[in-house]
């Protein structure tokens, strides 16, 4: 093992443990991806103790809002409808785990006072800002990042306690493929419905839709249309599922080649199945027709849609994230 460097502040203390009771894992698949794709906080799914809902909240490169670099970031945070009614308040102790995947022991980190920390309606979380410094934590031959993987945990007190065996699985792959989907959209100007959909396509083994109003929505109505991505089989996603997704929506100029266009990251699932803009582009005739967009009554949107992670929850759940994955289909 290499000679371990950490920033001790008073309040943390670091200690090795060979067989710790954990309420939850997570474990990360080609941690060095999360950066590349620009997610600078992963919340986990939720994980019970004591009564109430917790989970995970890993910032992998520092938490910015704290002016933190170089570091691991990791907080502990509880639902916050757990906190009913107004003003309720849960204590509770904690401590995390990194596994040394070469000893197979975990460093654990807690508070050195074993101190109670109060969860409530205005601090939400607790935890460390500079769990673990990123050199330390990539040195190989301290074995918490092996082959590109590693696997936090977490255990929790409040005045009752009950364990979970509960975890996920967090991988992101390297692999992209682009292609895309148009939507064309003829007789525009006699459009006489809130909403137009495409034909499905699939990226992944997962189905989506354009969706059109034409006469906008939210703070678009009656002066833009509006523009949104949907999942068109949210239905058939088992509960827990997310979708985390990359995509650019386009008017396509059929004159000049100007192509208005917007992008987006979101998370989807069953419950968030559509995201987009409510104002995209003002929606009067004559404006389309002079930039190009509405030719001989035509209408064409493209999409483009990159799927960057998954996250599946079973009756074992484990959550796999899917990074870098895209898939487009045009017709």
């Amino acid at each position: 093992m290499a000679n371990l460097i950490f920033e001790n502040p008073d309040d943390i203390s670091r200690s090795t443990s060979d067989s710790p009771t954990m309420h939850y894992t997570v474990k990360i698949k080609s941690f060095s991806l999360l950066a590349k794709n620009s997610m600078e906080r992963y919340e986990t799914g939720e994980f019970e103790s004591g009564g109430y809902n917790w989970k995970l909240v890993i910032y992998p490169s520092g938490n910015k809002d704290k002016n933190v670099t170089e570091h691991i970031s990791l907080y502990l945070a509880i639902e916050a409808a757990d906190l009913r009614p107004p003003g309720w308040e849960v204590h509770a102790i904690f401590r995390f785990f990194l596994h040394d995947q070469i000893r197979d022991n975990y460093l654990t980190i807690e508070d050195t006072q074993k101190e109670e920390r109060r969860f409530r309606g205005i601090k939400l979380e607790w935890g460390y800002d500079k769990v673990i410094p990123l050199k330390t934590f990539k040195d190989a031959r301290n074995g918490y990042l092996v082959d590109d993987t590693c696997v936090f945990g977490a255990e929790v007190f409040v005045s009752k306690q009950r364990s979970m065996d509960k975890g996920e699985c967090l991988e992101l792959i390297k692999e992209s493929i682009t292609n895309k989907f148009v939507f064309r959209i003829e007789n525009y100007s006699k459009l006489t419905t809130d909403f137009y959909d495409s034909n499905s396509f699939n990226v992944g083994i997962y189905k989506w839709k354009i969706w059109l109003g034409p006469n906008g929505e939210g703070i678009g109505l009656g002066n833009y249309n509006s523009l949104h991505l949907a999942l068109a089989n949210k239905s058939s996603l088992s509960a827990g599922t997310k979708i985390f997704a990359e995509f650019t929506m386009r008017i396509l100029d059929q004159v000049n080649g100007r192509h208005p266009s917007a992008k987006l990251s979101r998370w989807f699932s069953a419950s968030s199945y559509m995201h987009g803009w409510d104002r995209f582009i003002s929606i009067g005739s004559s404006n389309l027709t002079n930039m190009g967009l509405l030719v001989k009554d035509t209408f064409v949107v493209e999409a483009e849609v990159t799927i960057l992670a998954v996250v599946n929850t079973t009756s074992s759940p484990s959550l796999e994230l899917v990074s870098s994955t895209s898939c487009c289909y045009s017709v």
